[in-house]
């Protein structure tokens, strides 16, 4: 597992790759992997890198701990 954005604590976003499956996985469990500016800034990045990779035949998302993903981080919103 390859980490593709790192922050202090844990990366955010974690790659995995294996026979043409590349899995993407949110990795903000204490936040319900809620969508962060960053989050999706590192997801489109990633993205975008996949799209040029035609190697890659299947993208999973997936979020770590409890919740795929409660949306978008509303404590960023009000900020």
């Amino acid at each position: 597992m390859s980490a593709v954005v790192d922050t202090p604590q844990e990366p955010m976003l974690l790659r995995t790759d294996a026979d043409g499956v590349t899995t993407l996985t949110l990795n903000r469990p204490g936040q319900f992997n809620a969508l962060s500016q960053a989050m999706l800034e590192a997801l489109l990045a990633e993205l975008e890198r996949i799209a040029e990779d035609s190697a890659v035949r299947v993208v999973v998302l997936a979020g770590a701990g409890k919740a795929f993903c409660a949306g978008h981080d509303l404590k960023e919103m009000r900020g």
